[in-house]
């Protein structure tokens, strides 16, 4: 039987409109959208100032990779379960209780004594953040019941990913420049917590129960096992040889074989593995996947190798950075105009495509000594970057079953944060393989270029392999 195809002004069914008060559309997606900047603001601070950070709790450079890779893996360990529990318990209490943990964990890191704590203390921001990415898409597609409403919020809503981006480097810059590093994280704990205090007031409840206990076992193995793979990608960089990194990377596989064994028999699995079998859920995975892997994971290293390789303050490095997550933010907004001529998918491929060219066009600029060299590659990436922000949540909400939109959410952003701590560990490990020297650096800007670029056109060419129908699927 085939199914019914959406129309722009047809009402997307949410399987599950709980009576009660009518949802506020656009209160709905300006606090969403604000705490999504606040989450990627407390994502991307250490761009500009770990250094300083690094330099204050005596991290040594291999250890570097925690200090980034926190938030990732909280983000990737409980992006899943986060979604699957906003969907069956509430969006809105999820998204509520993410952005009030969310700024108490980012002001525990702001007194952070040492590397140890510090890095739980951003582990746990990526776990409040994982409640704050998977509840809002939920609560938008239950604020937005119209293919056409959905498409500008979720426009809107990409838009704000990258000014989020954006905002947090220069905000961290300058408040470091001004006080010290512990403070700029003090100032994001403060706005997550003033977007806590104004929510309540802005959200209505919703949910699509489906019974059965929370997938306890699958956020266990899921967590682990990426656990597993970043200690193996950080410990790597001194030698893939050796026993621990092996051992590590065993355990990496045995786990997410566990994982596949518990979400196969779980009576309410935090991911539904038939999905699998959709090309347009595929497509959504593979490109956030990919995003990570190689967008964002480039480019939370490489301001710190600007100011290594080419004597760029930090509030220099994030003003310059500024230009690709600037063009992002535009970019993201104007994306609902390609509604109807470009589907989501393409929008993917043309992302890629242009970080791709851009990022080719940035090789040599660390050993020119010209920060203005990178500014035509940062511009160009950034209007891709902004395509993928576009599509990718459009994508993650209309490739699941009506009423699992917190969990599509949670499984795109997931791909995205593994790509995400997978790729900082694994720019790290080659930017620095032939030394530290500022010349040594400066080589390994250009390999981790490369790779980003190859890993772009692996992305885009498998994109192009998953036809999708013309049409989301409904069920």
């Amino acid at each position: 039987m085939s199914q019914p195809v959406r129309t722009a002004s047809a009402p997307v069914p949410d399987l599950a409109r709980p009576a009660g008060p009518e949802p506020r559309p656009a209160a709905t997606l300006a606090v969403t959208s604000a705490a999504t900047a606040v989450a990627l603001m407390a994502y991307t601070a250490p761009m500009v100032t770990l250094g300083d950070t690094a330099a204050s709790l005596h991290t040594g450079l291999s250890a570097q990779a925690w200090l980034l890779n926190g938030t990732p893996l909280g983000l990737a360990a409980l992006l899943l379960v986060a979604g699957s529990l906003a969907d069956d318990y509430g969006r809105r209490r999820a998204f509520l209780l993410g952005v009030l943990a969310l700024g108490v964990t980012t002001a525990l890191g702001a007194l952070a004594p040492n590397t140890l704590l510090f890095t739980l203390a951003r582990v746990a921001q990526g776990a409040a953040s994982a409640a704050i990415l998977a509840a809002s898409l939920g609560l938008l597609v239950h604020a937005y019941p119209t293919l056409t409403g959905r498409i500008r919020a979720t426009g809107v809503w990409g838009a704000f990913v990258s000014g989020g981006i954006a905002l947090g480097p220069v905000v961290s810059g300058y408040v470091a420049q001004l006080a010290d590093w512990r403070w700029a994280y003090g100032t994001l704990a403060a706005a997550a917590l003033l977007v806590a205090a104004v929510a309540p007031r802005a959200l209505t409840e919703s949910r699509s129960p489906r019974g059965g206990r929370p997938d306890l076992p699958g956020a266990l193995t899921l967590g682990l096992a990426l656990a597993a793979l970043l200690a193996a990608l950080t410990l790597g960089r001194d030698g893939w040889l050796r026993v621990p990194v092996a051992a590590l990377l065993a355990a990496a596989v045995v786990l997410l074989a566990a994982f596949v064994v518990v979400e196969r028999r779980g009576a309410a699995p935090m991911l539904d593995l038939s999905l699998l079998r959709r090309p347009l859920f595929l497509a959504s995975t593979t490109g956030a996947f990919f995003t990570g892997l190689s967008v964002i994971a480039l480019f939370s290293y490489v301001p710190t190798l600007v100011q290594r390789t080419m004597g760029v303050s930090p509030m220099g490095t994030a003003g310059l950075f500024v230009v690709w997550s600037g063009a992002g933010f535009a970019t993201a907004l104007q994306v609902r105009r390609l509604a109807g001529r470009v589907s989501p998918r393409h929008q993917l491929v043309i992302g890629f495509a242009l970080h791709a060219l851009a990022v080719l066009t940035l090789l040599g600029a660390a050993g020119s000594g010209h920060w203005a060299r990178l500014l035509p590659g940062l511009l160009v990436s950034g209007i891709g970057s902004g395509l993928l922000n576009a599509a990718l949540p459009m994508l993650a909400v209309e490739s699941v079953p009506a009423g699992r939109a917190a969990m599509g959410s949670g499984a795109g952003n997931t791909a995205r944060y593994i790509g995400s701590a997978a790729g900082v560990a694994l720019m790290i490990a080659v930017s620095t393989a032939t030394g530290t020297s500022a010349h040594a650096l400066a080589e390994g800007m250009n390999t981790s270029l490369i790779v980003s670029a190859a890993l772009s056109v692996t992305a885009l060419t498998l994109l192009l392999t998953l036809h999708s129908p013309n049409h989301p699927p409904t069920t």
